[in-house]
């Protein structure tokens, strides 16, 4: 069982920066895959970014690449996204998720089996 807490959200203006936290509970949060998702009112949950349990390899949705990076430190089992340039179509809640098993297609939130209860990311024009 792994327990996801995110926090860090809040309102900024168009072009400032935020920075997602998402602390893990459980021994094993360094074996995880790990992944940041999206939601906006009438839309569905969408990929943001992802991060392999190693560290070693990150990867990005098209709208974010370049503003967004995303980080773990497994020594604190904690994992964070630091979102520079943000825009209002960046307004949503995010949350973060692990992926027990390996996937591939770590922008599918199908194969996360973990979730974390969101945190509000609120973009002003």
């Amino acid at each position: 069982q792994v327990q996801l807490v995110e926090s860090g959200g809040g309102l900024v203006q168009a072009g400032g920066s935020l920075r997602l936290s998402c602390a893990a509970s459980g021994r094993t949060f360094n074996r995880y895959d790990m992944g940041w998702f999206r939601q906006a009112p009438g839309n569905e949950r969408e990929f943001v970014a992802a991060i392999r349990w190693t560290g070693g390899s990150t990867y990005y949705a098209d709208s974010v690449k370049g503003r967004f990076t995303i980080s773990r430190d497994n020594a604190k089992n904690t994992l964070a996204l630091q979102m520079n340039g943000l825009k209002p179509e960046d307004t949503a809640v995010y949350y973060c998720a692990a992926a027990v098993y390996y996937t591939r297609d770590l922008g599918s939130p199908t194969f996360y089996s973990y979730w974390g209860q969101g945190t509000q990311v609120t973009v002003s024009s």
